[in-house]
């Protein structure tokens, strides 16, 4: 079997888009590991299925599988990938509404130069309770003070001073700690002024990625709700700005690129998963 894909990214987040239908019947979970690997496969942070169909409130339906295999409700630098992805394949812009594990996302296409988009994404409300805004969770080596939200997946947000500890073996430990039963996104928060933070992302199912939309926005509304930070908030990843906007629902601003196609070969089943030339 060849399964076809579209390679893109979202600031550096990367995904491989694939039609549903050309997607294996079974074994999707060991699938995504296998082209999602970056040493034996396409290489990418996760994996998307996409349904064209649509239906009447939306243009697409997408599934999402991480890099380990895992379901995602959400991603939003993913998502502005699959509308790109749709635009590209002929859907008419600027507003593409697309079916996600957490319910319709609207994106708003702002700008478009060949294979590179720019969109505003409606990321929608956030999931807060004011107990978690500030909660300590015990991990091996004492504790830390985290906040907790729902952004369409779940998010844990600790602020720092600076980056000069092991926060990715902390992202490990908080990802799978008893406190979060379905595992969580953890992003690292640096205070830079009342508009800009600087963030680390340990993602839920891929690892320390070079940005994260749900985990900036998440971010973003920690530090608003916390009353650290206000609306506008210009979120400063390893690859580049996201912006975030609050209020009663949160919008994001973030680009997208298609940046290559071509085939995956499954021979003999899952095991023998490789990486086929570019068409």
């Amino acid at each position: 079997m060849r399964i076809p894909f579209t390679k893109a990214h979202g600031a550096k987040n990367d995904f491989l888009l694939t039609p549903a239908e050309a997607a294996p019947a079974t074994g999707l979970a060991e699938a995504a590991r296998a082209i999602c690997d970056r040493h034996t496969g396409v290489g990418a942070d996760g994996w998307y299925l996409i349904d064209r169909a649509g239906g009447k409130d939306y243009h697409a339906r997408v599934r999402l599988l991480n890099s380990d295999g895992s379901p995602a409700e959400v991603s939003g630098n993913g998502t502005r990938c699959a509308a790109a992805w749709l635009i590209d394949s002929g859907v008419e812009g600027p507003d593409i509404r697309i079916l996600t594990g957490a319910g319709v996302k609207r994106l708003r296409l702002i700008e478009r130069d060949g294979l590179r988009f720019a969109f505003e994404m409606g990321m929608g409300r956030i999931g807060w309770r004011e107990e978690n805004l500030r909660t300590s969770i015990n991990l091996r080596g004492g504790s830390c003070e985290a906040t907790i939200l729902d952004v369409g997946n779940p998010q844990c947000a600790v602020f720092v001073e600076n980056f000069d500890f092991d926060w990715r073996g902390m992202g490990v430990e908080l990802e799978h700690h008893p406190r979060f039963p379905n595992r969580t996104n953890v992003s690292f928060v640096r205070l830079v002024d009342r508009h800009t933070i600087e963030v680390r992302i340990w993602e839920r199912g891929a690892g320390e990625t070079l940005s994260s939309g749900t985990g900036s926005t998440g971010a973003a509304a920690a530090a608003i709700l916390r009353g650290l930070a206000d609306s506008p908030v210009r979120v400063m990843t390893p690859a580049g700005p996201l912006v975030v906007q609050g209020g009663e629902e949160y919008t994001m601003v973030g680009p997208a690129e298609l940046v290559a196609r071509g085939e995956f070969y499954m021979e003999g089943g899952t095991d023998a998963l490789r990486t086929g030339p570019a068409t």
